[in-house]
């Protein structure tokens, strides 16, 4: 019974310490991206006619 309880106090230690680094990394802007999302279709288009035109051209 012992090791049961040691073992939950260590699994809630170690998730109270990922929480702190989620929280910590979206504070600091980690996840913070306001260029990409607005040109991605920009990029997926084009890499779809390059590879097509690499396609075409073998």
């Amino acid at each position: 019974m012992m090791v049961l309880i040691v073992l939950v106090i260590a699994s809630l230690f170690i998730a109270i310490l990922f929480l702190i680094a989620f929280v910590w990394s979206v504070k600091s802007g980690q996840y913070d991206d306001s260029y990409t999302p607005s040109i991605r279709i920009l990029f997926d288009n084009e890499l779809t006619q390059d590879k097509n035109n690499t396609l075409n051209q073998n």
